[in-house]
């Protein structure tokens, strides 16, 4: 049995064309997505890529093949004239036409190799006769192999896009088929589409996507008091503080060590406390609360203008809860988790820029269970919110965009649950966040099903940030960590970045980012590099004849001093770029 680690979906609303390795056609890339269904099916993206007859304009015959088990596909016209397939009497779960097509080898673990790895991209329009289910794409290997490729929940009267795809380390002819566990419905289908990218034509479009959504166009035009051009004048362009948040888990070793400070506060304007907000650590024993702790790593974070993400008010796994709590009753238990979340929203109000209100409820449920009560993590967001409404709530959660294969935090279960939560009576107005801790394993990072979770999560138009990074120890962990990054940054939803990671001397013993002596580990080195690649290098730039000096820079804000050789003065000034602003002209008058 041949195994394929990490083979995940991949929703893609958009794309580049490529031929080969070349740009044949650059599309902006389009990451909005839509979880609304439609009248009509769109056309198949990329004119169906690999998939013969993908629009069903042709004979079945054409590249399609009948279903499995005992289904039975027959093509249908809509009013409008477009052809679809619809499979019925079916009476297995996988009855469905299906598609056979070709694979080719791309070697996933190979960095040396840096275009090897292959992403194929796969998108159809579905439908139910009946209903509300859940339909999956799967891709048969020839050993018999089921895999799932990714899913969608579909309504009968709407036409929903399932978006997925499959990240081949193996050549192999493939069956691409789909899935209902209700085979009382009859599944619809139409606009099938395959298309294959290399890694390195992902990474290219990484790198364009960041200059247009991380940074803006500013020129400036030098002139004397006459408003000549300063030919020869030197632009002197720093940036102060970057508008991007990439910061790092912090916890007590901080307080006694000097180094430790030192090394955070040179490098990272956000954190997050790694256990010392949790309730096991500021109640240890019933009524007898403790904030010594994480009142004095406010303190310093403050002094240094670190913000803060709260972390957390409650956490949903029955093993991390004060060994108190285990042992009470549930009436008990609702009045300590009121008093709990009251004290810690309460104390750090208006100090902090989030908080994670329930973690990981999506994969647990103590206070739902212990309660018996399932909108439990909704109250608390509405609480925690009408105590202090200035920080983003988040729910936080892991293997949204990890791993595929975890059903339970699928991007469809989390917008379930997020939906439950803010239509919850007075919920309507909370500033929400999307939490996602992003904590790899080892191996090859599948950059494919972590774009596919931020498009989807990202058209909800609420802030999404990384929460935890993390990556498994391996080889290459600092290449993959560079890997993880840089997807995360590149996506324009992305608002924020918290590594979990540190110096060795503080107990960050999976991903240190220095050692014992605070040297630079490898993953050390490349959050250094990211640093000082997306905060804009110190720039000395020569006007032209015209007096002009352009750039492209991050966004944030910037401090530039002007002056010209022949000139007895100089000028300073300051200005900030954002996103809102494309680009800009800022005018400079220098007086000899």
């Amino acid at each position: 049995m041949k195994t394929f680690p990490e083979t995940c979906i991949l929703w893609l609303s958009g794309i580049l064309l490529f031929s080969g390795n070349s740009i044949i056609n650059a599309f902006a890339y389009d990451y909005t997505a839509t979880t609304e269904c439609l009248g009509e099916p769109q056309r198949a993206q990329y004119g169906g890529g690999i998939i013969v007859n993908p629009d069903f304009n042709h004979s079945l015959e054409a590249g399609w093949s009948t279903a499995i088990g005992r289904g039975n596909i027959e093509e249908r016209i809509l009013e409008a004239g477009n052809r679809f397939i619809v499979v019925h009497n079916r009476t297995n779960q996988l009855d469905s036409l299906f598609q056979k097509v070709q694979l080719e080898e791309g070697n996933l673990y190979s960095f040396s190799d840096f275009s090897s790895l292959k992403f194929e991209i796969f998108s159809a329009w579905v439908q139910l006769s009946e209903g509300r289910e859940t339909v999956a794409v799967f891709f048969k290997i020839t050993d018999g192999d089921l895999v799932r490729g990714g899913s969608v929940i579909a309504d009968h009267g709407c036409w929903s896009l399932l978006k997925g795809g499959i990240v081949a380390n193996f050549s192999s002819p493939v069956e691409i088929l789909f899935r209902c566990e209700n085979t009382k419905v009859d599944i619809w289908v139409d606009s099938v589409s395959l298309q294959q990218f290399t890694k390195t034509q992902w990474r290219s479009h990484q790198d364009n996507t960041i200059d247009k959504i991380r940074k803006s166009k500013v020129r400036f035009q030098v002139t004397d008091a006459n408003n000549t051009a300063m030919r020869g004048a030197i632009v002197s362009i720093k940036q102060e503080q970057s508008d991007f948040p990439f910061g790092c888990g912090m916890n007590h070793y901080i307080l006694t060590s000097t180094d430790y400070q030192n090394w955070f506060a040179s490098r990272f304007k956000v954190t997050t406390f790694t256990n010392e907000m949790k309730w096991y650590s500021t109640e240890k024993r019933q009524g007898h609360e403790n904030y010594t702790v994480s009142d004095a790593m406010v303190k310093f974070a403050k002094r240094n203008g670190i913000s803060i993400r709260g972390h957390n008010i409650f956490w949903d796994d029955p093993k991390y809860q004060p060994e108190w709590v285990n042992s009470i009753s549930p009436e008990d238990l609702r009045k300590a988790a009121q008093k709990r979340l009251k004290s810690v929203v309460s104390r750090y109000r208006g100090q902090l820029i989030a908080w994670d209100v329930v973690n990981e409820n999506l994969h647990f449920s103590f206070f739902e269970d212990k309660l018996g009560d399932q909108n439990a993590s909704a109250e608390y967001f509405s609480e925690a919110y009408q105590l202090d409404p200035t920080p983003i709530m988040f729910m936080n959660e892991y293997n949204t965009i990890e791993y595929c294969r975890d059903e339970k935090s699928s991007v469809a279960n989390y917008l379930k649950k997020l939906q439950e939560i803010l239509q919850y009576p007075g919920n309507e107005g909370i500033s929400a966040g999307i939490g996602l801790q992003g904590r790899f394993g080892s191996g090859q990072p599948n950059l494919a099903y972590m774009r596919s979770s931020l498009d989807i999560l990202g058209s909800t138009g609420l802030p999404i940030w990384l929460t935890e990074v993390d990556v498994g120890k391996d080889p290459d962990q600092a290449q993959h960590l560079e890997e993880i990054l840089r997807e995360g940054y590149s996506h324009p939803a992305v608002q924020g970045i918290v590594m979990f990671a540190g110096p060795e001397l503080a107990g960050f013993k999976n991903m240190p980012l220095a050692d014992i002596n605070f040297n630079n580990t490898p993953a050390g080195d490349v959050v250094d590099k990211l640093l000082g690649e997306w905060e804009s290098e110190i720039l000395e730039i020569k006007a032209d004849d015209r007096g002009f000096v352009d750039a492209l820079l991050s966004h944030g804000d910037y401090s530039v001093t002007v002056q010209h050789p022949e000139a007895n003065s100089s000028t300073t000034l300051s200005f900030r770029m954002t996103k809102d602003i494309p680009q800009t002209t800022i005018d400079v008058q220098i007086h000899a």
